[in-house]
């Protein structure tokens, strides 16, 4: 890095502080810092050597600063201070403790490393550096490793077990293999035993459960901060009970019963958790009670070797001082109210108690102005003048201009870019321009006063040293605005596992000809001496249906709408048939209206747009962010659509945030592009409003005219814009339902983009029926449209998913806790104090105003109003613009700000009552806050129990339901999916859906739209195979219910040989080598698919005989079945039976083919059956559906 520390070395006062830095102790203060200049200048002092902690007053700041220090030395990390204040909550995201603990990994394992903290991160009391770092444990291949001993010291270091591990900071064990995902790593680890020797060890894709690469040795970090051994965490226990004992008596002395109460049971529940249940999550609130020696962050680093910055010190000072009175003053009411133990009040070192340690170090302090400092003694002021670049707007001109002002006067430039190839192509072009410019990596090589160098790296803002005629210039200086952040894509290998849709005891389950029944669980059942797992299906009137666990695919879990119960249905009973029949009809309505659509669309012709100018690739490189694959699918294939003749009308789905929004905006660019008119129709006013300042925002740079038709404009507006809308001058119209307005006429409409269509009554649907006969239309949805349904009208409009989340924005901190009000008003207070707003969800009309009212005295600095659905539209709207616009603090409203407002400036979001909504609603809910790049906090609150306190445990298991919020959603797609449809298929057919549940019911509409479409119907039937081996998974190879569910499930989806070895090969990777009952059912499962393909419907054995039995009319050539069974010299019979003829193969009758087994002869029959019998095999080869 000469290249940069080099220019350096000509200043007299750097070369002063250089002298006095191996003797420092005390501050030294450099002031004229400009923020851009702060991390060279950082580390130019000392060459970068050393360990060093950058010291800051803000996250954002300090994650900034890591940024641009890594340009320098890419061994830097944040540490993000600890949350004191959500300490009790019980549960919470473990997205900041995974970035402490790699920080901390990294000051293990790197000889020196710059870390970057905020002031506030000082003051987080540690356990000492040795107890950390002794906890890691490292594994190689050919280590020997007591199992038990073993899964005991992961949850001692805060590993939770969990049948599979999903998320990071689980592990879990089967049989000999260990799967665990630390917090410091992308993916998992799977560590396989031989016997209790470590036979390999390799990491894996959570997603697929499949491996990626093999390792030699992996090292496993806590992931907790606070890693006790058997004996402190008993010691620390006893001391928790002892005091919380002493607090309570006084309490109750004072006549604070409830108070007292609380105490004793908060101790109770820590002793319970901390020591029964070995959990270590929430003890970092009483850290003092575990560790006799408490440090801080500084005391991980050496004095000689470490140099600390601390960046614009007075205000760093200042956010310690803030933090320190905001927990003293907290932590002084939670302990009157007996929410805490007094020793939770050492739980941050004091403000002073952090200086003192300062004093004693080798300090710099870089300050953009030197005032007074009465909290620190400064030694010796310094003044290095930096300033910043002058920004050049994309003008070539101006930045050659400047850049021969500064070979005139004999400046040293460094023009750093963002991508190699146009860091060379700007030397190329100064060169051009006459100017000494050239390109070079290698940043030890001096450039010369007057020299341009151009090279590779990311800084946001350059600067310039005018005394040292030094100046680095970045590429968003000349170009204007940040480019893309690119994102690391991880690859999947293989298919995403769809999952059995976890199936729980006692729920509805629907089998395709019995019906609605109960699911019961697997039993293992000996039959004929062969053993094999049923699924034991309850259902009314006490009958009970047990299939072959290998026929799964007759059987879906029952998803309806509602939460009422659905009816049972009786074996065999004829009300299914009648209930199928008629949702049969039905779905043969839809279907008819759905093809006819289809082909309409397919005669008609439309305008094809240009391909793209160089307009369009710059408008979207603007794009701030990096586009998700499936989302460079999406415009690819929307722009693909505008370019051809076909009319476009293409559905895009994806949830919040997922980026639907620039697509549009893309397309509706590529419109005005070709001098056509786009209009944007929303549901909302609000929206409308929104998405009008996206687009303006988006194509300020561009001559583009966008206008806005809804309630905020008054009429005089309005009327002007629609006569500009006639006469072409508008080209994009954003609006309410107000643009399907009689008076409203296009000159040249080429695109209608329709937002939430599914938000539109019927009688609007019609007009926009009228608006797009023949232009292209773009539909955006939120409502996920399930694969299923998804199949079914694929052949009707086009569709694009969003499955893909874009990179986590600022992960959101999510807690789970009891209602508390004092929690509720720091948590808005401290929101407000930065400057934020909040939401506040209850879900209840009658009370809200109560509720808002209460929330009002808590807080009374803040402007609280509140929102629900009841409201007059005008109303809801005004209150709703005047949130956006921040003239309201906090909202308290109803879930109805689950559907799509976006407003970056919410931050906090407290949901009461949380337990009583449902999965997909709380992600709703959470997913509008966290929509900028400050980190944000969901707080869902639930209501304890007054009464009795319920068991720990069952406490923690829903509330870790809720948190799988926190770590990527694995929401149930379910509820989602029910909903999805509703709107799409309109009422009445809901009914029809819940009547047979939601799978079945998109098998029947697929097979109805096929069958219209005139593709060749194909028979629907299922084959049975019942031969005397064992087939089943024994409990000893996948002991969980539901990964033996779901393997059972894919197994019978088996339809190749191909898919047969894949699963085998799985197998092995996940669980070890498969027993031989295992592999027997791979073998039914493909044979099974291969008779099927010969119009079979059952191969059954029955002692010595083996039936084969075909479909009533099979497609296979009768006058061949005489020459067929000659082959076998008669062990072979033929009957032709009214319900299916079918073949009988007698063993003891063959005597040339004796040795064949039951399993090569079935094989061997169904060959020759292909071979021969089945009729022009190549044309109908059965694509089954």
């Amino acid at each position: 890095m000469k290249t940069f520390t080099q220019p350096m070395q000509g200043l007299k006062e750097f070369e002063d502080l250089e002298a006095a830095l191996p003797k420092l102790s005390g501050v030294i203060q450099i002031s004229g810092c400009i923020d851009a200049a702060k991390p060279h200048m950082m580390y130019s002092i000392g060459n970068g050597s050393g360990n060093r902690i950058i010291v800051t007053f803000q996250e954002q700041k300090a994650k900034e600063l890591a940024e641009e220090y890594r340009f320098f030395d890419p061994n830097v990390a944040y540490y993000p201070a600890k949350d004191i204040l959500f300490y009790q909550s019980d549960i919470r995201g473990n997205v900041l403790t995974a970035e402490r603990i790699n920080a901390l990994k990294m000051m293990a394992e790197k000889r020196s490393c710059t870390i970057v903290t905020t002031f506030d991160g000082l003051m987080n009391p540690m356990p000492s550096p040795d107890q950390f770092i002794s906890a890691v444990r490292k594994v190689a291949v050919g280590d020997v490793i007591d199992l038990e001993q073993f899964t005991r010291h992961l949850a001692e270091l805060g590993y939770e077990k969990n049948y599979q591990v999903q998320t990071s900071g689980e592990f879990s064990v089967r049989g000999g293999i260990i799967d665990i995902f630390p917090l410091t790593e992308e993916n998992p680890f799977r560590i396989e035993l031989w016997d209790d020797e470590v036979d390999s060890i390799r990491s894996f894709d959570a997603e697929s459960q499949r491996s990626i690469e093999n390792l030699d040795e992996v090292h496993i970090y806590p992931a907790c901060e606070l890693v006790l051994t058997k004996e402190e965490r008993d010691a620390g226990i006893a001391r928790i009970l002892a005091e919380a004992k002493q607090v309570s008596e006084k309490l109750r002395g004072e006549m604070k019963t409830e108070e007292a109460y609380r105490v004793k049971s908060a101790a109770d529940q820590v002793a319970e958790e901390a020591g029964e249940l070995g959990l270590s999550a929430g003890l970092d609130a009483y850290l003092s009670y575990f560790c006799e020696e408490r440090v801080s962050l500084l005391d991980y680093f050496g004095k000689q070797d470490t140099l600390v910055f601390l960046d614009e010190t007075p205000r760093s000072i200042e956010r310690g001082m803030a933090t320190e009175t905001e927990f003293s003053e907290s932590m002084k009411q939670r302990l009157e109210k007996g929410y805490i133990l007094p020793g939770q009040m050492r739980e941050l070192f004091t403000c002073k108690e952090i200086l003192g340690k300062l004093a004693g170090r080798r300090c710099i302090s870089l300050v953009a102005l030197d005032f007074k400092n009465p909290h620190l003694e400064i030694g010796t002021h310094l003044n290095i003048q930096s300033k910043t670049v002058n920004p050049y707007n994309n003008s070539f001109e101006l930045l050659v201009k400047d850049l021969e002002r500064y070979k005139k006067n004999g400046y040293q430039v460094i023009l750093l870019s963002g991508s190699r190839t146009r860091a060379k192509r700007l030397a190329d072009d100064l060169m051009a321009e006459g100017l000494n410019a050239f390109y070079s990596e290698d940043y030890d090589h001096e450039v010369k006063p007057g020299e341009i160098m151009t090279g590779y790296g990311k800084i946001k803002k350059g600067y310039e040293y005018p005394m040292l005629k030094f100046v680095v210039i970045s590429e968003s200086d000349i170009f204007g605005g940040e480019k893309k952040k690119k994102k690391r894509k991880r690859i999947y290998e293989g298919e995403k596992i769809a999952s059995f849709t976890d199936l729980n005891i006692g729920d509805y389950v629907v089998h395709e000809s019995h019906g609605l029944g109960i699911y019961r669980g697997i039993e293992k059942i000996e039959v004929d001496k062969t053993e094999k797992d049923y699924i034991k299906i309850e259902y009314a009137g006490g009958g009970n249906l047990y299939i072959l666990a290998t026929q799964l695919e007759q059987i879906q879990k029952y998803a309806g709408a509602g939460a009422k119960k659905p009816k049972l249905n009786k074996l065999g009973g004829q009300e299914w048939n009648k209930t199928k029949s008629r949702v049969k009809g039905a779905v043969r309505e839809i279907a008819e209206d759905l093809v006819k659509l289809y082909a309409v669309r397919q005669n008609d012709r439309g305008f094809a747009f240009g391909p793209d100018t160089v307009w369009q690739k710059e408008f979207e490189e603007m794009f701030p962010f990096e586009e998700t694959e499936d989302q460079d699918l999406a415009i690819a294939a929307t722009k693909a659509d505008m370019e051809s003749t076909k009319i476009m009308d293409r559905l895009i789905c994806g949830d919040v945030g997922y980026g639907k929004t620039e697509i549009a905006i893309r397309a509706a660019f590529k419109a005005v592009q070709d001098g056509k008119q786009v209009a944007f129709l929303v549901p909302t006013t609000i929206l409308a409003q929104q998405h009008y300042n996206n687009f303006v925002q988006r194509m300020k740079d561009f001559p583009v005219n966008i206008d806005l038709l809804c309630r905020f404009r008054s009429s005089a507006e309005q009327k002007k814009t629609i006569e500009k809308l006639k006469k072409g001058q508008v080209d994009i119209i954003i609006g309410t339902h107000r643009l399907l307005s009689k008076d409203v006429v296009y000159k040249d409409l080429g695109l209608l983009i329709i937002d939430e269509e599914q938000r539109f009554g019927v009688a609007h649907k019609e007009k926009i029926k009228q608006l797009k006969t023949n232009i292209d239309v773009l539909t955006l949805t939120a409502t996920p449209i399930p694969r299923t349904l998804h199949m079914s009208l694929i052949g009707i409009r086009d569709m694009s998913v969003l499955e893909e989340p874009p990179m986590d924005r600022v992960p959101i901190q999510t807690y789970v806790m009891e209602y508390n009000e004092e929690l509720v008003r720091e948590a808005i207070s401290r929101e407000l104090a930065r400057g934020g707003q909040a939401y506040f969800v209850y879900n209840r009309v009658r009370e809200i105003a109560d509720v808002a009212t209460k929330i009002a005295e808590l807080v009374p600095e803040a402007n609280v109003a509140y929102a629900h659905g009841q409201m007059k539209e005008t109303e809801l709207e005004n209150i709703m613009y005047k949130f956006i616009n921040g003239e309201i603090d906090v909202l308290v409203s109803t879930t109805i700000i689950e559907t799509g407002l976006d407003i970056s400036n919410v931050n906090t979001m407290i949901i009461h009552d949380a337990d009583q909504m449902g999965l997909s609603q709380l992600y709703q809910l959470r997913g509008r806050v966290g929509r900028s790049n400050r980190t944000a906090y969901a707080f869902l609150m639930y209501r304890r129990n007054k009464m009795l306190k319920e068991i720990a445990e069952k406490r923690l298991h829903a509330i870790r339901e809720f948190t799988e919020l926190g770590s990527g959603i694995k929401i149930a797609m379910r509820d989602l999916e029910i909903r999805g449809a509703g709107n799409l298929l309109g009422s009445e057919q809901h009914g029809h859906m819940e009547a047979v549940g939601y799978d079945l019911y998109c098998k029947m509409l697929n097979e109805a739209v096929r069958h219209l479409k005139g593709e060749q119907k194909e028979e629907n039937f299922d084959t049975a195979l019942d031969v005397d081996i064992d087939a089943y998974i024994p409990p000893a190879y996948i002991p969980n219910e539901f990964q033996k569910l779901d393997i059972y499930k894919r197994i019978a989806g088996i339809e190749n040989e191909e898919e047969s070895e894949e699963m085998l090969e799985e197998l092995i990777d996940r669980f070890g080598d498969p027993p031989k009952s295992v592999e027997n059912l791979l073998w039914i499962a493909k044979v099974k698919a291969k008779a099927h393909s010969c119009f079979l419907k059952e191969v059954t054995q029955k002692g010595e005989n083996i039936r084969f039995v075909f479909l009533e009319h099979a497609a296979i050539d009768p006058v061949k079945i005489p020459d067929f069974i000659a082959l076998y010299d008669y062990a072979l019979d033929f009957t032709p039976d009214q319900k299916g003829p079918y073949f009988t193969y007698h063993f003891k009758k063959n005597s040339r083919q004796e040795k064949l087994s039951v399993t090569e002869a079935i094989e061997k029959i169904l060959t020759d059956i292909e071979k021969m019998l089945v009729l022009h095999y190549n044309e109908t080869s059965r694509q089954k559906n």
